[in-house]
């Protein structure tokens, strides 16, 4: 059979398994921001990944819904459209970047990194938390010179004898 016009990877996988591992990658990169994978895989998924963000950009409910069905994790989905999105204002691609790192020990297999590129200016600190409330300066309290003893109560009310009943007459 022929080879052409068939876009994306198998990974030897049959389709479910290899969307399973593709969604639970993104979910990987969304909430941690940078990953260590096979290369392969990680050109894939830098391909899966910028399709979710251009989807994620539009901020409409219609573009959630989508993001929020292929993420497996609903915090990552919302991570991405609240969080990431506005890491990603001054490009249009390009939202990866794949490190290669060298060949893994075990099956030899090329390694790579593939991290997230958010613009210089985006802390995500600032976009997901409010800021912080002044406190109130605290009080100083008086130091405590010696601790209060508190005395025992001792019982010397002695228990009841249980006694048998004599039986029915």
């Amino acid at each position: 059979m022929h080879r052409h016009s068939y876009i994306g990877k198998k990974f030897s996988r049959t389709s479910g398994p290899r969307r399973a591992m593709m969604r639970s990658m993104v979910d990987a990169l969304i909430l941690y921001e940078r990953i260590e994978t096979t290369e392969i895989k990680a050109k894939e998924l830098a391909r899966i990944f910028d399709k979710l963000v251009t989807k994620a950009k539009k901020q409409d409910l219609h573009n959630y819904r989508q993001v929020l069905s292929y993420t497996i994790n609903p915090i990552a989905a919302e991570k991405l459209n609240t969080d990431l999105v506005n890491g990603f204002k001054s490009r249009n691609s390009g939202y990866t970047r794949v490190i290669k790192t060298g060949k893994r020990l075990g099956d030899g297999a090329e390694m790579a990194v593939i991290e997230i590129i958010l613009d210089e200016d985006y802390t995500a600190a600032d976009s997901n938390k409010p800021e912080p409330k002044k406190s109130k300066p605290k009080k100083s309290k008086p130091k405590k010179t010696e601790p209060k003893k508190i005395a025992k109560v001792k019982k010397d009310t002695p228990k009841p004898k249980v006694t048998k009943k004599e039986g029915k007459k």
